[in-house]
């Protein structure tokens, strides 16, 4: 019963987040297969303790406190499948919350719905507010965002950008 509890899990976990795959190029996919291969020492096709504590091993560190490979296991929130690898490191590298959770942020700042925010209160609030942005970090993020000759940020585009990465700079 305990197996067929954990397949289950498992299959739920691959389901939602089956998408991850359109997040990476096929290039970049293989090099993450490998990458699962050479941590999955056992090949069962679950990353485990063992498998943690063995990779850390064969790259010299032989000092790892279970607990510590034990937090990183729990990332995982259940088995560790090449799906949820995936996922883990979609998550990492990406840094990005889902773009519906960045849109409803935005829409605080868009009382009237239209869609738009203005580009000067934005940067006042970026520079200000929380977790304050630098002049330099402000302006990285106007390069990209797309403003109109209002002064107004398609906050729905750049939210597509902050997702899915700007068209210009893969080009």
């Amino acid at each position: 019963m305990k197996a067929a509890k954990g397949k289950a899990a498992a299959k739920r976990t691959q389901r939602g987040s089956s998408n991850v795959f359109s997040m990476f190029e096929q290039s970049q996919i293989q090099e993450f297969k490998e990458a699962f291969s050479c941590i999955d020492q056992d090949r069962d096709g679950i990353i485990n303790k063992s498998d943690l504590k063995e990779t850390y091993a064969q790259l010299g560190k032989l000092n790892v406190k279970d607990e510590e490979l034990e937090e990183m296991l729990k990332e995982g929130k259940g088995p560790i499948n090449f799906t949820v690898f995936l996922t883990l490191f979609g998550e990492k590298l990406n840094g990005t919350d889902p773009e519906d959770t960045i849109l409803q942020a935005f829409k605080l700042f868009d009382p009237h719905g239209t869609g738009l925010v203005n580009k000067d209160e934005f940067r006042r609030l970026l520079l200000t507010q929380a977790d304050k942005f630098t002049e330099d970090e402000v302006e990285q993020a106007f390069s990209v965002a797309p403003i109109d000759v209002a002064g107004n940020i398609d906050y729905k585009s750049l939210c597509y950008i902050i997702t899915h990465g700007d068209e210009k700079e893969e080009s």
